[in-house]
């Protein structure tokens, strides 16, 4: 495949995926305008190192580790964003799930440190498979496993704890 023709690939496939790139880049920043920066950067990125992308195959998983390097980059140099409202979680929820259960939820992701909280944004709210996320990671599916049993336990206390509260 030609370096053009992978670059049109690498174009469709974005914009076709925008929306889940968007949604997970503002799972992160909690702002929309921080979240489309991630994202232009993260085109920008991917672009630039498209020679990287051996395997068309892998665009998915490939593109997902530049997001979330991108996302992880921007927190560490512009620190922690702010807490969710219920403008933002209408913006990202189907209209049936109750907001102040999500909102909890949300916060509660959010005070997960990484790569726990990548993993559960992965997993449940970008529904990737174990084996995708294994990839994304660069780890084993097993590790992957593990990780999500403990987040999932940590994520159980610290809502048990906001009921008791």
């Amino acid at each position: 495949m030609t370096k053009n023709e992978k670059f049109q690939l690498v174009e469709n496939y974005i914009v076709e995926n925008q929306n889940d790139y968007y949604r997970l880049a503002f799972s992160y920043v909690k702002n929309k305008e921080n979240a489309l920066d991630i994202i232009q950067d993260s085109i920008l990125k991917a672009l630039k190192s498209i020679d990287n992308l051996e395997e068309t195959q892998y665009i998915r998983t490939w593109f997902y580790r530049i997001v979330i390097n991108t996302s992880l980059d921007f927190i560490r140099k512009h620190g922690r964003m702010q807490a969710w409202d219920d403008d933002m979680l209408h913006s990202i929820l189907p209209e049936q799930h109750d907001l102040e259960k999500d909102y909890d939820l949300y916060e509660a992701i959010d005070h997960l440190r990484e790569p726990y909280k990548t993993i559960i944004v992965l997993r449940y709210l970008e529904d990737l498979k174990i084996d995708e996320i294994a990839e994304i990671q660069n780890e084993n599916p097993n590790t992957i496993k593990t990780r999500i049993y403990s987040a999932l336990k940590k994520l159980r206390v610290n809502m048990e704890k906001k009921v008791e509260a």
